[in-house]
């Protein structure tokens, strides 16, 4: 079987549409977004009902949270806060239903997969693993891990593998994974890259021979920023889509 891995996608419909095509021609068999299908972006309601229409499983992300209740945000930055604020009048009661739904976590067990929206360890605290040290905190669970967990969160392809001692970075478009270690693979953002690469990023992962692809799909960043701007959001947001800051 082969995964069409997607996660923060922060209301940007114009990448999500150019990301589901770059999927589907990649012959994915099963879609999972990985959570933050909300913030940030112009469109929160398109994206949902798209995202809920296609994928077989969502994760639960910080964002999502807010919106749906499930956490205080008070303590985001303004722009931010304002944000999840906006998305929280802007979806319908259905989509916010459906966001309050999501679950932290999901097991494939017959693969040895977890999908999660940031650390596997203390779900509820959408830790970040985006550095060596991050990830060598993740081998005192190394029992409890999956043989690959994929996560999104920190808008990066930062991905590290592990023994029960050690943690590795590990780099390049395509990885293939050591039965002898366990993953922590990012697998980037659809809607808001932060790898100074403005494409947005999603993967494929076959469960069979345990390979993971990246992908860069290019769209018209100038529309979402328009997007962005039209809404009266933060002018902040639409300039990083062109930096993939």
């Amino acid at each position: 079987m082969k995964y069409g891995i997607f996660s923060d996608v922060h209301g940007n419909i114009d990448a999500l549409e150019r990301v589901i095509t770059t999927l589907e021609e990649a012959g994915a068999d099963q879609y999972i977004c990985l959570g933050d299908v909300v913030g940030y972006g112009a469109c929160p309601e398109e994206v949902c009902v798209r995202v809920r229409d296609l994928a077989q499983v969502t994760i639960l992300g910080n964002h999502d949270a807010a919106v749906s209740g499930r956490m205080d945000y008070s303590y985001y930055y303004d722009a931010a806060r304002n944000a999840l604020d906006l998305h929280t009048k802007l979806v319908s009661s259905e989509t916010l239903e459906w966001l309050k739904s999501l679950p932290y976590r999901h097991n494939d067990t017959v693969n040895d997969v977890m999908f999660c929206h940031g650390s596997p360890v203390n779900l509820e605290e959408f830790e970040y693993v985006f550095a060596v040290e991050q990830a060598q905190r993740l081998t005192h669970h190394f029992d409890e891990l999956a043989q690959v967990t994929f996560i999104g969160h920190s808008h990066l392809t930062k991905s590290f593998a592990l023994t029960q001692t050690t943690a590795t970075e590990v780099t390049g478009d395509v990885l293939e994974l050591d039965l002898d270690k366990k993953y922590i693979i990012t697998v980037g953002s659809v809607g808001q890259p932060r790898d100074y690469d403005a494409r947005s990023c999603c993967g494929t992962f076959d469960t069979e021979t345990r390979r993971f692809e990246f992908h860069r799909v290019a769209y018209p960043v100038h529309q979402a920023a328009d997007r962005i701007l039209e809404r009266g959001l933060a002018h902040s947001f639409a300039k990083r889509l062109f930096l993939g800051v």
